[in-house]
């Protein structure tokens, strides 16, 4: 069997690390405080806290949340911990910015739980494509983490990798 094809990927040590395995299922929801100021720009302390006295929170059961304000309103902190407040018994997570920004957040979370030592010495290849909305940044967090521990960590794809680090 001469012309036997060999899978040579396969058959290395060379180990997947993809961070689209560790995506959290929930809804991701942009909360926007702009339509709990007034005109949208100006915050009352004593309407706004009314406002989140009476909101209904239990409809953010089990979802990502990211605070923001699409305005130009100058937002004090107390006003964004104040709703964290509220929504933390019903939300898995809570972040102020954009989505992008919430995303972040949640793989900091995940990857800081997860224990990485079946990639002890071997060689890593972090995968590059994804299907769900992985954020650049969670790229940079999984190479810090996995850079103390494994041999060797490449990025993209088996068949076309590129070399980022290497044990010496």
């Amino acid at each position: 069997m001469k012309n036997e094809i060999i899978n040579r990927v396969a058959n290395s040590k060379l180990m997947t690390f993809d961070l689209e395995d560790y995506y959290p299922q929930g809804q991701r929801i942009l909360f926007d405080i702009k339509d709990w100021l007034l005109e949208g720009f100006v915050l009352r302390e004593k309407e706004f806290r009314k406002l989140a006295l009476e909101h209904d929170w239990s409809k953010y059961k089990d979802t990502y949340v990211a605070l923001t304000c699409s305005t130009e309103a100058i937002i004090p902190g107390w006003a964004y911990m104040l709703l964290s407040i509220h929504l933390y018994p019903y939300t898995k997570q809570v972040a102020i910015g954009n989505l992008e920004t919430l995303e972040t957040v949640i793989f900091q979370d995940v990857l800081n739980k997860l224990d990485l030592s079946e990639f002890k010495n071997k060689p890593v290849i972090i995968k590059g494509c994804s299907n769900k909305p992985v954020p650049e940044n969670a790229y940079i967090m999984a190479i810090n983490k996995l850079k103390p521990i494994a041999k060797s960590i490449m990025y993209g794809e088996a068949c076309s990798s590129v070399p980022l680090y290497k044990k010496k």
